[in-house]
């Protein structure tokens, strides 16, 4: 389901301070590239990767609230940096129960880091959606 990026419980997500996005409460452990692009940065503890699309934009995927505390537990990366990825990759894996049992929210925030880049940002928030589904449109 995607909600608002203002319905994320950390500010830094929810204020936009690093961009405009939305968010996705996940049914599933898996993060899949929502673009063609090239990775970034894959964090060393696989809980959030950076994305640079083919269309230039510059992508935050973020699973959890403060779960960079976990180290990496439940976390299992399939992409490494400078990997180029299509839309439907599979990024990353995590174990949503065992995440949420240690106190931690599974939700993934989705920031567009160089918002400025574009004149208008469509998220379409409250939807059920499936992988490969366009959850945000962008117009440059």
């Amino acid at each position: 389901t995607t909600i608002p990026i203002a319905k994320v419980p950390d500010p830094t997500f929810s204020e936009e301070i690093l961009g405009k996005g939305i968010a996705v409460i996940p049914r599933l452990g898996r993060v899949v590239a929502p673009v063609n692009g090239v990775v970034d940065l894959m964090f060393e503890t696989a809980h959030a990767v950076n994305l640079i699309g083919d269309n230039g934009v510059e992508l935050l995927i973020h699973v959890g609230v403060d779960t960079v505390t976990l180290k990496g537990e439940h976390f299992t990366p399939h992409v490494q940096s400078g990997e180029t990825v299509k839309k439907g990759d599979l990024l990353l894996t995590f174990d949503p129960v065992a995440i949420q049992n240690k106190g931690f929210a599974t939700v993934i925030p989705i920031v567009i880091c160089n918002t400025p880049s574009f004149t208008n940002i469509n998220p379409k928030t409250d939807k059920q959606v499936a992988e490969g589904d366009t959850i945000i449109i962008l117009e440059k």
